[in-house]
């Protein structure tokens, strides 16, 4: 998975939720979406100095999940006996063999920048995610398709900016919520369709800002809103 790659998910993911293009770079995509999730940070491997990623901030010695299994085959992990006297002399050893394991990844099929993942397909730059296809800047997210800059979120597709939430799918920017589509800016709800600024309530259709419209005024105001989204992305 490569930047080109991830880019190609995001202009997919932004066609089902806006219905237009994407109008913005990978990087202003992190920037303006995934600037507060935790995310692998860029390490150097202390063996090969190559680029790595990591969930792991508390270490100072690194080494890729793939050089670890190529320096256990070449030259294994064990080490010789030698003489201790106290415990500093212990420690001082199992410094010196321990690193912190990166892009640890299970199962998956075209991961980058990413640890750890389990059972993954096509994802960048995610962490802690779980059965995953097609996920761009995710943490956290389990069963999840076409999914950006979105965290602790389930059983969703076609998602941006997703947290906390579940069976969501063509929405943006969602909260603490279950079974939402076609929704823009929701937060402590259930069951909305096509819904957009609204806030704890459960099983409505064509609602902006907790009020009832009726569906042709409603895609007025939405389209209004979605030129709106995508103008600001470019400030």
């Amino acid at each position: 998975m490569d930047n080109k790659e991830a880019k190609t998910i995001v202009n997919q993911s932004f066609n089902m939720i806006f219905g237009k293009s994407n109008p913005i770079s990978l990087d202003t995509i992190f920037s303006k979406f995934a600037f507060d999730i935790k995310l692998p940070k860029k390490v150097l491997d202390s063996l090969t100095s190559q680029e790595t990623w990591t969930e792991t901030i508390h270490s100072n010695r690194f080494i890729t999940q793939s050089n670890m299994k190529i320096y256990d085959k070449q030259k294994g992990w064990m080490i010789p006996k030698q003489d201790v006297k106290n415990l500093k002399d212990i420690i001082d050893i199992w410094k010196k063999i321990n690193y912190t394991t990166t892009e640890r990844q299970y199962d998956c099929i075209n991961v980058s920048q990413s640890d750890p993942i389990y059972k993954c397909e096509n994802a960048f730059r995610c962490s802690d995610c779980r059965s995953c296809r097609n996920i761009v800047f995710c943490d956290g997210c389990a069963n999840c398709e076409f999914t950006i800059a979105s965290q602790r979120t389930a059983n969703s597709g076609f998602c941006l900016r997703v947290d906390d939430s579940g069976s969501c799918t063509n929405s943006y920017n969602v909260i603490c919520s279950n079974n939402i589509s076609n929704s823009f800016f929701i937060q402590d709800c259930n069951s909305l369709h096509e819904c957009i600024f609204c806030s704890h309530i459960a099983n409505k259709q064509y609602c902006i800002s907790n009020m009832q419209f009726e569906e042709k005024e409603y895609f007025m105001i939405k389209n209004q809103i979605v030129d709106w989204i995508l103008g600001s992305l470019n400030t």
